[in-house]
C-alpha cells in the first residue's frame, strides 16, 4: 500500500483541510472516496435512480416504500443495505415525505451507527466537520429545531430513543454540520 499523499489540517482562519505530503504530478488523484451519504432531492425524485443517480424514462418503485426508485435490480441490490432502514421510515410517514435534510440527516445516522467506518471516514469523520452554530441567526435556529423534530418523528421507526442515536450525536448540532440551513 502506498503510503498516504495527503494529510488533514486544522486552521484557525480558514477550518480543516487537506494538503499535500508528497510532490505530486499534474492531474494525479489524490483521493478517492464514495460520500457518506446522499439522497436524491425531491425535485429530482423520479427523474434519477436513488442508487446510481443516472437519469433514466423508466425507473423502478420500491415495492415497500413506493418512494426510492431504481433504473433496475441490479441497482436496488446494491442500494438495499442503504435504504432498508430508511424505507422503513419513509413508509411510516406516508402520505407525506420528509424534507432532503431530514431523509439525509436520516442516512448519515444509520451510517454513524455502522459498526465499522465507511471509506469516506478513515480521513475526516462526520463529528470532524464543521459546526456552524454560532453562525445561525435565531430564525434559522428555529427552523433547525423545526427540522429536528421532523427529523425524530421521521427516525421513530428505527430510533425509538435518542439514547440509540450514535454516541455523542445531537441532531440539531447534525444539522448544523451538513450545511442544510434552508
Amino acid at each position: 500500500m502506498e503510503p498516504p499523499k495527503v494529510e488533514k489540517f486544522s486552521s484557525a482562519a480558514r477550518g480543516n483541510g487537506l494538503r499535500a505530503v508528497a510532490p505530486l504530478r499534474p492531474g494525479e488523484l489524490l483521493l478517492r472516496s464514495d460520500p457518506l451519504a446522499y439522497t436524491v432531492s425531491k425535485r429530482s425524485r423520479g427523474a434519477v435512480c436513488d442508487r446510481c443517480l443516472l437519469g433514466k424514462e423508466k425507473l423502478m418503485r420500491c415495492s415497500q416504500c413506493r418512494v426510492a426508485k431504481y433504473c433496475g435490480a441490479k441497482c436496488q441490490k446494491k442500494a438495499w443495505p442503504d435504504h432498508k432502514r430508511e424505507c422503513k421510515c419513509l413508509k411510516s410517514c406516508k402520505p407525506r415525505y420528509p424534507p432532503d435534510s431530514v431523509r439525509l440527516l436520516g442516512r448519515v445516522v444509520v451510517k454513524l451507527m455502522e459498526e465499522t467506518p465507511s471509506e469516506s471516514e478513515k480521513l475526516y469523520s462526520f463529528y470532524d466537520l464543521e459546526s456552524n452554530i454560532n453562525k445561525l441567526t435565531e430564525d434559522k435556529k428555529e427552523g433547525l429545531r423545526q427540522l429536528a423534530v421532523t427529523f425524530q418523528l421521521y427516525i421513530r421507526e428505527e430510533i425509538q430513543d435518542p439514547s440509540q442515536l450514535p454516541p455523542s450525536f445531537d441532531i440539531f448540532e447534525g444539522f448544523a454540520k451538513n450545511g442544510i440551513l434552508h
